[in-house]
């Protein structure tokens, strides 16, 4: 039974605090052009699977992350599909340290930002995606080189997501600076952090952990497009 509001994190997150970036109606909803394309249908029921198939726009494509296997209405083919572990903080176990200045990042980094997650592909990200969260990230000599931020917010909980840095700047701990900031600000409303990463990415994995995430489930991460 997916009855943990983790279990849909989508779906619960387009129905509550992120419902002003939805469209669609009851049975299923996706973010609106330009914050992503990430989508979610209430349940597997007939009426669900029809209301995600008119949601589809024409030549392009929606992604799904829950613990469910997605169930892939008519009309509509898997053109990727993955395993990915949601992990819940237990317990901040790491410090940001002071080697790196972290910043808040706004509306005249949108280009940076987009041009950062454009080269190293985080996961879906558009232009607008910064408005789903706070974002923070490092620069050097005026820069982007590195950044993280907020995606699916629910009720007690915030997704840690669009962990990056820039490949000339691998290494020297940025990702574990601004995962680290990152979720002491979510803490800070009184909120858990969660985050997803494929399984096979057991490098990240093990740098999550390090932090103090510990799996709470396997997810199931798919790619639809129209037939």
């Amino acid at each position: 039974m997916d009855n943990h509001i983790l279990d849909r994190p989508i779906w619960n997150s387009l129905t509550t605090i992120h419902a002003r970036f939805a469209m669609g109606d009851d049975r299923a909803r996706r973010l609106r052009d330009g914050v992503g394309i990430f989508a979610a249908t209430k349940d597997d029921s007939r009426e669900s699977l029809n209301s995600l198939e008119r949601l589809m726009p024409e030549g392009g494509k929606l992604f799904f992350i829950q613990v469910p296997p997605v169930v892939v209405p008519d009309g509509l083919r898997v053109v990727q599909s993955g395993q990915g572990e949601q992990m819940l903080l237990e317990k901040l176990t790491a410090k940001a340290g002071t080697d790196h200045v972290v910043e808040r990042l706004g509306a005249g980094d949108a280009d940076a930002m987009l041009e950062l997650a454009t080269l190293t592909k985080p996961g879906p990200y558009f232009r607008d995606t910064r408005l789903l969260g706070e974002f923070w990230g490092v620069k050097e000599d005026g820069k982007l080189i590195a950044m993280t931020g907020e995606r699916f917010r629910h009720p007690g909980y915030t997704e840690v997501s669009g962990v990056c840095t820039h490949p000339d700047h691998l290494g020297r701990g940025l990702a574990h600076a601004l995962c680290v900031k990152v979720a002491e600000q979510i803490i800070a409303r009184g909120e858990t952090p969660y985050l997803q990463v494929y399984s096979a990415n057991t490098r990240a994995i093990r740098v999550y952990e390090n932090l103090g995430f510990r799996t709470r489930k396997q997810v199931h991460a798919v790619m639809l497009e129209r037939v």
